[in-house]
C-alpha cells in the first residue's frame, strides 16, 4: 500500500511541475544565434529579419507570421561586416514563387554601412515572400522568408494545445486510479457516516 501512495504521489508531483512550468513540459526554448527562425545564411554570412506594424502593437516584432493586414515595417540586420560592405536589397513578392508571383515592393541593392536594409510596404492577407539578395552572392542561395499575413496558423494552434490536453489526461487518469484505488475505498469505509 505504501508503494502504491508513493507512485501516487511521485505522478503528483510530476503533473504539478509540468503544468507550473510549461516550457518544461513542451520542450519550448528561446532561440538564439542559429536556432532563431529569423535568422538566415547568406553564404557564410547571417541576416536576420524582423517585421513591425507600430499601428497595432509598438514594440512587437515578428518574423513569419504577421498578425494583422495593413501598413508593415521590413527590417533586415546585416549581422556579418562583410555584407555592409556590398549591395544588398529586397524584394516582397506575392505568393510563394518569385517567378510568378506579383512584386509588391522592391528594395534595389545598396550599400547599408549601419547594418540595417529597412523597407515599408502594405500587406493585404495571405502568402508573401522576402527575398534578401546580394550582388556578389549565388543567386540559389539567396536568403527566403515565407510570410502569413492574417492568417490562422493551425499548426501552431494544435502544438500549443498538446501540453494542456496531455496534462488534463495525466490528470483525469489519476483521478480515476485514485477513485478506484482499494486504498481509498477502505479509508472511506472506515469514515463513520
Amino acid at each position: 500500500m505504501m508503494r502504491h501512495v508513493t507512485g501516487v504521489g511521485a505522478t503528483v508531483l510530476l503533473l504539478v511541475a509540468a503544468l507550473y512550468h510549461p516550457g518544461v513540459a513542451t520542450a519550448h526554448g528561446t532561440a538564439s544565434g542559429e536556432e532563431d527562425p529569423c535568422m538566415r545564411r547568406v553564404g557564410e554570412r547571417l541576416v536576420h529579419f524582423s517585421a513591425y506594424q507600430p499601428q497595432y502593437e509598438l514594440k512587437d516584432q515578428y518574423c513569419t507570421d504577421i498578425p494583422k493586414k495593413g501598413g508593415t515595417f521590413l527590417v533586415v540586420d546585416l549581422v556579418d561586416q562583410e555584407l555592409r560592405s556590398e549591395p544588398v536589397g529586397m524584394r516582397i513578392v506575392k505568393g510563394t514563387n518569385e517567378a510568378e508571383g506579383e512584386i509588391v515592393a522592391d528594395v534595389r541593392p545598396s550599400y547599408h554601412p549601419d547594418g540595417v536594409l529597412r523597407g515599408e510596404v502594405r500587406l493585404d492577407e495571405g502568402l508573401y515572400t522576402v527575398i534578401i539578395a546580394s550582388e556578389k552572392q549565388n543567386l540559389m542561395r539567396r536568403p527566403q522568408y515565407l510570410l502569413r499575413v492574417q492568417m490562422t496558423d493551425y499548426q501552431k494552434i494544435v502544438r500549443s494545445a498538446v501540453g494542456p490536453l496531455i496534462g488534463l489526461l495525466l490528470f483525469a487518469w489519476l483521478a480515476y486510479k485514485l477513485v478506484r484505488s482499494k486504498w481509498l475505498q477502505s479509508w472511506r469505509a472506515g469514515i463513520p457516516q
